[in-house]
């Protein structure tokens, strides 16, 4: 189909879709759109979600300053602002966001190292192999590494008073100084600090779960617990006294449990855990509480503290773990004075654990004087934990068959190849778009008829799924049996690009041994809003089968997105106007055209009704973000004064119960309870009125993070001309691909779009599942059956 001579002004210098511009008045003209600067070193801002990574985006944060002086940080620079954190310390980005390193970058994108081995626990030689004298090789590490939490747990426990700034370590404390130092200088870690080796054997299976408890299941919500009355008001007292507000009491109690107060008297520092609080706020709540002369940047406490914020804030851009150079950089940047020290006491003291992780190919054990290249890696024990549990459960599912079934005559037709290889393995991998998503469906109905116990489990609600969040908490699905286990012989999981790691190694441990688990999902997608890259990093393991569909996506939104996959924006050919492009000159023609196409010209054209149309943007902040969008669409489609904290009957929304959820909803009416909502196939929800504010957006507009895992029979994607920094190639694909039979892009990024599909990956994340996946399904394959 040919252009408009406006899609050809916008696409003259580069390749973009073939479009026509919908028969919509001209917007009026508004000011320009303000410059995109996300600071990534600061903390999500006070109304941040956490299903929203690219809150991010807004720059905003409402938590006052601790020494009283306020204000949100400086993006810019100057008085309120936070040092930007530099240093890459090797693949993975730094707490403070990528480099502009475009080789690191590509570097970091790549797959884990094929030859990469288990990370090797922080335990002493000798106390690990006798520990473990017949596990093998990795999962002596992997024992080596609980012993070693133990001990920190015993010496937290024993521990009467902080310990004092430069007070000497010993032990694996000492040993990771000297590991770290040794890294820094391009030299080898000592010996003491590598973990043994062991007689191989196989690795034995994860004990059962109790009843309906999974190990790994998710940590209950903050508020599961209300802290007592007493308990909110000694920290009220002390959070007055340190000039901090009085408001951030519940969430501090939420955070650090009953003795917040005393915590926090202790180490003011520790306010660093309630989210939305700086350092340099942390810095002045400590100066009210302890006096200037009693602190100082290298206090241990506040290099203990800054440690697991740096940690935290790097989970919430998708870490497991960091590397010690990066951390040390890090902490260098907050005036911490001597960093490799510092980081070794804070593992000493247990606010994090060290890993020691190779590098390059294994070095033979008869090359003498060499050793094995490793990489110390830090992070917090949530993640730690689930990345070990998840690596033992797939490698159990992984080698729980020996001889297929027979599946044969069900393996014709669609899912044919994926029928086969489930018969005879226990776990399977499979990637493909959206159509592809038939084969996973016509696997579950084969094992149907098969008589087997069968679940189909997916990321946002989907016709014939239980959501993945419904099936751990026992809403949805089969239910446990007297194990705590999954009463199924086949699960099969969509969206597994969706899945975190504290999530994956709930669902996996709660796989029973003889069953099967099939993760499927598109790796070109946005990644998991939770630390991790499971999926990509079970694709670079390979412990199994891996089943490539080759379904494409029909029709020309398939065609386009399946370009943008592999790095090309490609004009497409619609003759339904099944793809528009929209040219807008600023932000406020953007939310003039967008509220145009989603109230008018799409129902008009293609007779979708408005509330079956899906507004995509990249952030929620900014004159076009979703804040701005949605109270534009609001006042269109559904006006009124918002009498239910700022919800009338009729909104859409965005319902977040939990990191990583973002459930489409519909309000129905609120009273004493709080907010009613509708969902999905009609279900009721209720919203307590104390959680409204932090769990319910407006939904007319969503950032694609909201959005990944749902489609819609039509999409607007909004790209304003302060989101071109924001863009990447999983974004545009994730935002393209939400859209089933229309797709109009709202266009004011110039060639910042085609650039980005073609020059901008994934943020690179740093993990360790590869590498122990990898050690523990090669210790199993070399034991003899």
């Amino acid at each position: 189909m040919s252009d408009t001579a406006a899609a050809d002004a916008a696409a003259a210098e580069a390749p973009a879709p073939a479009a026509a511009t919908a028969p919509e008045d001209p917007a009026a003209p508004a000011d320009g759109a303000a410059a995109h600067a996300a600071v990534e070193a600061e903390p999500p801002s006070a109304d941040h979600t956490p299903a929203d990574p690219e809150d991010t985006a807004d720059g905003e944060s409402t938590v006052a300053d601790a020494s009283g002086e306020g204000g949100a940080a400086d993006p810019d620079g100057g008085p309120g602002a936070e040092p930007p954190v530099s240093g890459r310390g090797g693949v993975g980005e730094s707490p403070a966001g990528p480099t502009d390193d475009a080789d690191a970058e590509a570097e970091a994108d790549a797959d884990a190292d094929p030859e990469a081995e288990a990370a090797a626990g922080t335990a002493s030689a000798d106390g690990a192999a006798e520990a473990t004298p017949q596990l093998s090789e990795a999962a002596a590490e992997l024992a080596a590494q609980k012993i070693e939490r133990e001990r920190i747990a015993r010496r937290k426990a024993e521990r009467e008073a902080p310990v004092e700034a430069g007070a000497k370590l010993s032990g694996t404390a000492a040993d990771l100084l000297a590991a770290v130092r040794a890294v820094e200088s391009g030299g080898k870690p000592p010996a003491a600090f590598s973990a043994p080796p062991a007689p191989r054997s196989p690795s034995p299976a994860p004990a059962p779960a109790p009843a309906h408890t999974p190990a790994s299941a998710p940590a209950p919500a903050p508020h599961a617990t209300a802290p007592s009355p007493d308990a909110v008001q000694s920290i009220r007292a002390v959070l007055a006294r340190g000039g901090a507000p009085e408001s951030l009491a519940p969430q501090t109690a939420a955070a650090l449990g009953e003795d917040a107060a005393a915590q926090l008297v202790e180490s003011p520092w520790r306010l660093l855990a309630v989210a939305g609080v700086r350092p340099t706020q942390a810095d002045g709540f400590a100066r009210a509480l302890l006096g200037a002369e009693a602190t100082g940047p290298g206090d241990e406490r506040r290099a203990a503290a800054l440690v697991s914020w740096l940690l935290a804030q790097a989970a919430a851009k998708g870490h497991t773990v960091l590397e010690s150079p990066t951390l040390e950089s890090a902490l260098a940047q907050y005036g911490v004075p001597d960093p490799a020290q510092a980081l070794e006491a804070a593992v000493g003291e247990g606010a994090a654990l060290a890993f020691e992780e190779p590098v390059g190919p294994p070095v033979a054990d008869s090359a003498e004087g060499e050793e094995q290249p490793v990489r110390i890696l830090v992070g917090l024990e949530g993640s730690a934990m689930a990345e070990e549990g998840l690596a033992e459960g797939l490698a159990r599912l992984a080698n729980t068959f020996t001889d297929p079934a027979d599946w044969d005559e069900a393996a014709t037709g669609t899912g044919a190849e994926l029928i086969r290889a489930a018969a005879g393995h226990g776990l399977v991998t499979h990637t493909g778009g959206e159509a592809a998503r038939a084969e996973p469906r016509a696997l579950l109905a084969a094992a149907r008829e098969f008589g087997l116990r069968a679940c189909l489990a997916a990321h946002a609600p989907a016709e014939g799924a239980v959501t993945v969040a419904g099936l751990l908490a026992g809403a949805e699905g089969p239910g446990r049996d007297a194990d705590g286990q999954f009463a199924l012989d086949l699960l099969l999981v969509l969206d597994a690009p969706q899945l975190d790691v504290e999530t994956a190694a709930a669902l996996v441990e709660s796989v029973p041994d003889g069953a099967r688990l099939v993760l499927s999902g598109d790796p070109a997608v946005l990644g998991s809003a939770g630390p991790g890259r499971v999926f990509a990093d079970v694709l670079a393991a390979r412990p199994c089968p891996q089943v490539v569909s080759r379904i494409p996506d029909p029709g020309p939104i398939g065609e386009l997105v399946s370009g943008v996959g592999v790095g090309e924006l490609n004009q497409v050919e619609a003759p339904g106007k099944e793809v528009v492009i929209v040219p807008v000159r600023d932000a406020g023609e953007a939310v003039h055209r967008t509220v145009q196409l989603v109230a008018e010209s799409v129902p008009r054209a293609f007779g979708i009704p408005a509330d079956a149309v899906q507004v995509i943007t990249p952030g929620h902040g900014g004159p076009a973000g979703t804040r701005a969008l949605n109270a534009a669409l609001k006042e269109r489609l559904n006006p009124g004064p918002g009498r239910f904290g700022g919800f009338d009957p009729g909104d859409r929304v965005v319902h977040v119960p939990s990191a990583g959820r973002a459930l489409p909803a519909r309000v129905v009416s609120a009273d004493a309870q709080g907010l009613h909502l509708a969902g999905a196939a009609g279900a009721r929800i209720v919203v307590p009125k104390d959680r409204v504010e932090s769990q319910v957006r407006h939904g007319w507009a969503v950032t694609a993070h909201q959005a990944v895992g749902s489609r819609w029979p039509a999409a607007v994607v909004v790209l304003p001309g302060d989101a071109a920094q924001a863009l990447s190639r999983d974004w545009v694909y994730t935002a393209f691909g939400r859209a089933e039979r229309h797709l109009s892009v709202v266009h004011g990024v110039d060639q910042a779009l085609p650039r980005a599909v073609a020059e901008v990956p994934a943020k690179p994340r740093t993990t360790r599942l590869t590498g122990l996946l990898q050690a523990l399904v090669a210790s199993a394959a070399a034991e003899p059956r």
